[in-house]
């Protein structure tokens, strides 16, 4: 089995594009395209970045990405390694570690429309509720007795009139 990186160059020749090109459409660095076609992976920082280039780089040239990238494995000695960076170097992970795992591949184009009209339908109910009570609810209901006492006088209905000026 010939190497990934004499695989991915023949493929590019094959369609007769350049090395700008893949790079234009990839969105890899030329550098980086090069350095893959050479087989000089010891230019990237991390493996991850090796197997996530030639994923994309397979792609693009309509080759079957997950078995360039087995072969890469196979390649490297990595069956398995690259699973996470952390534990790689054999950090353990924690729950915000497998939560924001999860998070990351929720498709948030399509839920996040959905949690938002489901905030906006919850705010619709309880602004409504809250409404309908303020209404239902006597305005005088909380006041305390007034301070005016009538007067025990058989004429307590009557106001007295002011006296007249001459």
């Amino acid at each position: 089995m010939p190497p990934v990186s004499d695989i991915l160059r023949a493929a590019r020749e094959a369609q007769k594009l350049t090395i700008h090109q893949v790079a234009d459409a990839t969105k890899i660095k030329t550098d980086h395209v090069r350095a893959l076609e050479q087989g000089a992976y010891e230019v990237f920082s991390a493996p991850v970045f090796v197997r996530g280039f030639v994923r994309t780089y397979a792609r693009f040239l309509k080759l079957d990405a997950e078995k360039t990238v087995r072969d890469l494995e196979q390649e490297l000695g990595l069956e398995g390694v690259l699973k996470s960076s952390r534990e790689a170097i054999g950090q353990k992970l924690g729950p915000i570690d497998y939560l924001m795992f999860y998070l990351s591949q929720v498709k948030w184009t399509v839920v996040g429309p959905l949690i938002l009209l489901g905030l906006i339908l919850v705010g619709a109910i309880f602004g409504t509720r809250a409404w309908m009570n303020q209404r239902a609810r006597d305005p005088l209901a909380g006041l305390p007795p007034g301070v005016h006492q009538p007067s025990a006088t058989k004429h307590a209905e009557i106001l007295p009139l002011p006296p007249l000026k001459k």
